[in-house]
């Protein structure tokens, strides 16, 4: 407790002075002992008098109660609601609200026990010292003081006795408290409204309901002021519910451990008139059992009924296996009942014997209405025991070389009947599961090995047309067997013995119709074959074109590679000694030789023959020709021999850039000698005919250029390379227009020029006119044709 109100201090403020008056506090304390005690704080403990503490702390309180603390949420408790002003009637001053109003005649309802202010005081003392002061002293006191509060009310229209608002709306009285029966909480005693808050604040529900409702929830937790004992709430569980639950709720414990758990009554527990905890624990352990063997009886009701619906299913199911086991039973007495049939004919003394043909009838039903059976039946055995016999008697008379046709009808039924389907029977041997392999191989096969071994290999086309005949319907590794092992050594032993010098027959009409069937299974036997032909090439002259007709069939089979070098090294040399003794005279030219060497163009190829002419051919002609100008020559009869002779060699050859350079060697050595005039005397107009002749036959080997390109542009449209269908070229110009547009030249036609009625354009920087597919440049004296691959280059 603070001692400050004690002592004092000097007016230095240093040195503590008790002091020994008696003030307002000793004056409160005496007149009310029962005031708040003031307990000293943590911090009054640890400090002592110099601990800080709030003013509010020494003032003496007359309410023996805590302050309040302000900071904490404000709690309402409800008291109806107040009529809006408009509605109150406003009642007129009368000199009786000016009357002070005594004590005694207040209503006992408003006089309490405690002053309004919660000081405590004993139940004997009747009032405050001094009396209460009537209302109209209400803030008389000011007049000792400077406090102008009350002046200001009035200056703003305060009435003193009547309420604050503009129409007098405020409460005349101070809230009034009203003190309850005992020390419970807040409403537990009832309403603690007083009359005054009911005047100014009625309540829009009756008091009687608010009671009653007030009343209901207090029983909830209090007990009964009757003393009487809450009527017991019991729990009823059905049969359905605990089904419903379908699992047991509790674990059921031991009775020991039950009592171990019940907790022992305690001095402070009420003792109870009926406690039986034993009695309690064993009902409630019947009651769970009695809820276990329901919940295991309706699952074992429940697991009897899937059963049944089970066991249903499966009889359900049975009796379809059942069925279906005394169908397939059915059927497989029916086949073999065919079975023990096929047996019976095939007896030797039996009347009507079986055939191979009744026989595949008799598979055929056992396939189309048996199939199940019969896939499943061990066709090899079946096979082995009934079809074997029969075959054998079918092909013992058969000759495959006379009748390849014979059998092949009979033979693709009984494939489709016996083969194996599931199997890859075409691709390899498979004799222990497929049954029509097993035939084949056992009962067909002897018969064409036979035939084989005795067959000559250059009597090719019987054996031919039977292997073609039968290709389709035997397994391939029958086909590659019969091929491998048995045509291909009996065509390689041939081979070895044939002379191309001696033989009248050529090898080819015995060696080539084995090509489809047997295709790269022969190449073993060209390289002897191309031996064998060199050697009889060696002492060969190119006049005799019995060569040409032996190798000619050979081009196609021999690769190019091997071809191209047998014909160098064969052919080749041959032919440059022919044009060796060539002799070019122009007064009485011999052409045989020129005929033998020209005659093999399709044979050799082109860069060989080109080869051939300019080492053999081209020097003695040019010589020829030089010589012929240089003795004042008729050049009418030069361009003569000059055409003539080109005209004895193809397009091909002459497309050629090597022999186009030769002959255009030999026109321009016509135009030196023309322009030279050696010996004084010309011809008239030979001038003239040697330069219409260069024009002319430079201009056909730009047209020439012109249509090899054109075709060829053609070709690619045609396959769509670079360009799609409606930009394919029509004519020479859209050519000429597309070639620009891939090289980004400017080509377009020149407005108002014309040469010899044709349109000039330009391609680039290039001046050119078109005449029957051929480009003419412009050149310093004259136009010249060029091609379309040297007009592009001169543009760039």
């Amino acid at each position: 407790m603070s001692m400050s109100h004690l002592y004092g201090k000097d007016d230095d403020g240093d040195v503590e002075m008790e002091k020994f008056e008696i003030t307002d506090w000793d004056l409160q304390n005496e007149f009310n002992p029962n005031r708040q005690r003031h307990w000293q704080t943590k911090e009054e403990a640890t400090y002592g008098v110099w601990a800080e503490h709030d003013s509010d702390d020494e003032r003496p309180s007359f309410g023996g109660k805590r302050s309040r603390d302000y900071s904490a949420p404000v709690n309402f408790i409800s008291a109806g609601l107040r009529k809006a002003a408009a509605e109150e009637v406003i009642e007129e001053d009368s000199d009786e609200d000016e009357k002070p109003i005594k004590q005694e005649e207040f209503p006992k309802e408003f006089v309490s026990k405690k002053l309004k202010t919660g000081g405590n005081f004993k139940p004997s003392q009747k009032g405050f010292i001094g009396g209460t002061k009537s209302f109209m002293d209400f803030g008389s006191w000011e007049r000792h003081t400077k406090g102008i509060g009350q002046k200001l009310l009035q200056k703003m229209g305060y009435v003193p006795g009547r309420g604050l608002g503009k129409n007098a709306q405020g409460i005349i009285n101070p809230i009034e408290a009203k003190q309850r029966k005992g020390k419970g909480a807040l409403g537990a005693y009832g309403s603690e409204r007083t009359s005054q808050s009911l005047q100014d604040f009625p309540v829009v529900d009756s008091e009687e309901e608010a009671e009653e409702e007030f009343q209901k929830e207090l029983s909830q937790w209090r007990k009964d002021p009757n003393g009487g004992k809450k009527k017991p709430k019991y729990a009823y569980k059905t049969v359905e519910e605990l089904k419903a639950k379908g699992r047991i709720g509790k674990q059921l414990t031991t009775p020991q451990k039950e009592l171990s758990q019940v907790k022992p009554l305690g001095k402070d527990s009420k003792p109870q008139a009926f406690a039986l905890p034993e009695l309690e624990h064993n009902l409630q352990l019947l009651i769970d059992i009695t809820e276990q063997e329901i919940i295991q009886n309706d699952r074992q009701l429940q697991y009897e009924r899937d059963m049944v619906v089970n066991l249903t299913h499966e009889i359900q199911k049975m009796s379809e296996v059942l069925s279906h086991e005394e169908t397939a039973i059915s059927n497989l007495s029916k086949v073999l009942e065919l079975v023990e049939e096929c047996e019976r004919r095939m007896q030797p003394n039996c009347d009507n014997p079986l055939t191979l043909d009744e026989c595949a009838k008799i598979f055929e039903t056992l396939q189309d209405k048996y199939y199940e059976e019969y896939r499943m039946s061990d066709r090899v055995d079946l096979a082995v025991a009934i079809v074997f016999p029969l075959m054998k008697d079918y092909f013992k008379n058969w000759d495959p070389l006379k009748d390849c046709m014979y059998g092949t009808e009979i033979i693709a039924k009984w494939k489709r009947l016996l083969e194996n389907d599931q199997l890859l029977s075409h691709s390899g041997q498979d004799l222990a599961t497929d049954a029509f392999h097993r035939l084949m191989w056992e009962m067909w096969m002897p018969y064409v090995r036979n035939i084989i071994t005795q067959w000559q290999p250059r009597n090719c086309g019987p054996m031919v047309d039977f292997l073609d005949s039968w290709a389709h319907i035997i397994p391939v590794w029958i086909l590659d067997n019969i091929l491998d092992q048995l045509i291909f050594p009996k065509l390689q032993k041939e081979v070895e013995n044939w002379n191309p010098l001696t033989d009248t027959v050529p090898i080819h009409s015995w060696i080539h119709p084995w090509l489809p069937l047997m295709q790269s299974r022969l190449e073993p036997l060209y390289s002897p074959i191309r031996n064998k032909l060199a050697n009889a090439l060696q002492k060969w002259h190119p006049s005799d074109s019995s060569a040409k007709l032996i190798l000619q069939p050979w081009k196609e089979v021999f690769t190019p590679g091997s071809w191209e070098a047998f014909m160098v090294k064969n052919i080749v040399p041959k032919l440059g000694m022919c044009l060796n003794e060539l002799v070019i005279n122009p007064h009485q030219q011999h052409m045989d030789a020129f005929y033998w060497v020209i005659d093999w163009e399709g044979m050799v190829s082109v860069s060989s023959l080109v080869g051939l002419l300019e080492k053999h051919f081209f020097p003695k002609w040019l010589q020829v020709l030089c010589s012929w100008l240089s003795n004042s020559p008729n050049y009418e009869e030069i361009t003569k021999w000059y055409l003539g002779w080109k005209s004895m060699f193809s397009d091909q050859v002459l497309a050629h850039p090597s022999i186009k350079d030769k002959f255009n060697e030999a026109l321009d050595i016509m135009n030196r000698a023309v322009s030279s005039n050696v010996g004084g005397y010309m011809q008239p107009g030979a001038r003239e005919n040697i330069a219409y002749l260069t024009h002319t036959e430079r201009r056909k080997d730009f047209q020439y250029e012109a249509m090899q390109e054109r075709r060829e542009a053609e070709n690619m449209a045609q396959r769509g390379i670079g360009m799609a269908a409606s930009s394919v070229p029509m004519n020479f110009k859209d050519l000429i227009q597309t070639k620009a547009e891939e090289h980004n030249i400017v080509f377009m036609p020149v407005i108002g020029k014309r040469h010899e009625g044709k349109q000039l354009y330009t391609f680039g920087r290039i001046v050119i006119y078109i005449d029957r597919g051929v480009v003419f440049v412009q050149g310093e004296k004259t136009w010249v044709p060029t091609s379309l691959q040297s007009l592009i280059d001169m543009a760039k």
